[in-house]
């Protein structure tokens, strides 16, 4: 059959473009065959299943070994320890049966749930027996482990871990890993949301190692690319891959996304026609508009308090409001929408930035559907920047007193508005980059628009300090090749009259020329 790129579901051998799995876990074998158990965590649609179940193959292949694969996403919301023990055993010893059909399912479950303790440790049970009928060491592999939480999850691992150190008197895995989005320290945090002390033995002193599965490198998706070449006889441009690895900084999920929008959606199996970065353009822009499974998956995250207490500063780049240590901070990371840079935090990639930026600002820009007219200020040769800076003066004069109640990212607000009204002003005609960062105290925006680009910088009066400003606008003209550019300068205090927060001054720096825009 005709492979294609895959952007549902783990990725299987002969149907889609895929890289060696294993390479992104070098170390993953070597904990095997060490006999330790260790957790296997990354965003979601990186491609931690497609890895699993390629080293469950190949080490059933290898026949030294038994390994298994089960899935715990169907006990997400399980809260009686001793029902969700005998659910759990029952998919470990339906994933045995499954991958190892040779006894009947009587013969599979004898003695199963009850055996060793009764319900309350059926899982224990089950992998004692399993062992024994394995005959060789046994290897579990428990995807969506993180969907366990609680007292739940307390039972799981205090099983695993009475198997584990019994290991050399009873019948027990040689190797267990758990899969998901959170790393060891989040696990604790679902076991113990209020601080509280899970006593004296830790379930969790017996994984060795926490894994972090990487995104694609450049070299692996021109590789990934180079297999639709080989097959179709379809071309990529030599800028796709740069304009790709911008757009996606290697996440898997986006990496297929754009290609398969490009081959399937605008050349539609064309394979004659070339793949260019302005199809790549358009892809990222289809992809974040259509609201893509993946794409709504993040936007709900943002809704969530303990994402927008890392979020939020970020998007105007105040400074932190929670520890680097807090669980918060590493649920963020972990989760891929952002991430860690010189101690600081940005988000991921640039069409994550894009989808916080648009989705925060969305009810915004819906309520100037009305109000602000369809691009006004556009011109023959761009945009009539002065102008729209002028009309969204007199917009923030007549809005600015809305109810910040009404917008989830409150201290944000100032930034969300501004970058609504620019979307409304380019939408669909133009394209707004943001670069985020924690820290930063400014937002960046360049605004491209017919071939033109114009940037934009946000600040709030209390972090507007002179010259030291002037010269981060001025650096990022230089990274962006251009003469000009708009600082905007929001001044919150409710005290000053509208006729000191209101001004247009420019400034020369550096050779630049920076119009200073009070709101």
């Amino acid at each position: 059959m005709e492979r294609y790129f895959n952007i549902a579901g783990p990725c299987i051998p002969g149907e889609h473009y895929m890289l060696p799995a294993l390479d992104r876990l070098p170390e993953v074998r070597r904990l095997v065959n060490r006999r330790q158990y260790f957790v296997i965590h990354a965003p979601r649609q990186t491609g931690k299943t497609t890895a699993v179940k390629a080293l469950v193959h190949e080490i059933n292949a290898k026949g030294d070994k038994v390994a298994i694969y089960c899935t715990l996403e169907t006990l997400q919301n399980a809260a009686d320890p001793e029902k969700a023990s005998l659910a759990i055993s029952d998919l470990i010893l339906d994933n045995f049966n499954a991958a190892f059909p040779t006894e009947t399912t009587d013969a599979a479950r004898q003695g199963a749930p009850s055996s060793g303790g009764g319900v309350g440790l059926a899982i224990r049970s089950a992998l004692r027996n399993l062992c024994r009928r394995a005959g060789k060491p046994l290897v579990v592999f428990f995807d969506e482990a993180d969907c366990l939480s609680g007292n739940v999850l307390i039972s799981f691992l205090r099983q695993l871990r009475d198997g584990y150190v019994n290991r050399d008197t009873i019948p027990f895995p040689a190797s267990i890993a758990l899969i998901g989005m959170l790393d060891v320290r989040d696990y604790k945090a679902q076991i113990r949301p209020d601080g509280e002390s899970l006593g004296q033995i830790s379930p969790f002193n017996i994984i060795s190692e926490d894994m972090l599965l990487r995104n694609f490198t450049d070299k692996e998706v021109a590789a990934l690319y180079k297999q639709h070449t080989e097959e179709t006889g379809q071309k990529f441009a030599p800028d796709v891959l740069d304009r790709v690895m911008d757009f996606s900084g290697g996440q898997p999920w986006l990496v297929n996304a754009l290609a398969r929008e490009c081959v399937e959606k605008i050349h539609g199996f064309r394979y004659d026609e070339t793949v260019t970065a302005d199809d790549i353009e358009t892809a990222k822009e289809t992809i974040i508009r259509r609201r893509d499974t993946h794409v709504d998956s993040l936007m709900e995250r943002l809704r969530e308090p303990r994402v927008r207490r890392v979020v939020e500063p970020v998007i105007f780049g105040g400074e932190r409001t929670v520890s680097s240590n807090s669980e918060d901070w590493r649920f963020v990371v972990d989760l891929g929408l952002l991430r860690e840079e010189k101690g600081s935090l940005v988000p991921a990639n640039k069409m994550y930035a894009e989808i916080i930026g648009r989705y925060l600002s969305r009810d915004a820009q819906e309520s100037m559907e009305t109000s602000i007219p369809d691009t006004p200020w556009a011109t023959p040769d761009g945009l009539d920047m002065p102008g729209l800076m002028a009309a969204f003066q007199a917009f923030w004069r007549e809005n600015s007193g809305a109810d910040r109640r009404a917008y989830e990212y409150g201290e944000a607000t100032p930034h969300l508005v501004l970058m609504a009204f620019l979307q409304r002003v380019t939408n669909g005609k133009g394209h707004i980059a943001r670069e985020m960062a924690l820290g930063s105290k400014r937002l960046d925006l360049c605004v491209e628009f017919r071939g033109h680009s114009y940037a934009v910088e946000v600040k709030t009066a209390r972090n507007f300090a002179g010259e030291d400003s002037y010269k981060q606008l001025a650096g990022y003209l230089d990274d962006l090749g251009l003469s000009e550019g708009w600082m905007a300068i929001f001044d919150e205090d409710k005290s000053k009259p509208w006729e000191e927060k209101l001004y247009n001054r420019d400034v020369t720096f550096n050779g630049k020329t920076l119009h200073i825009v009070g709101l």
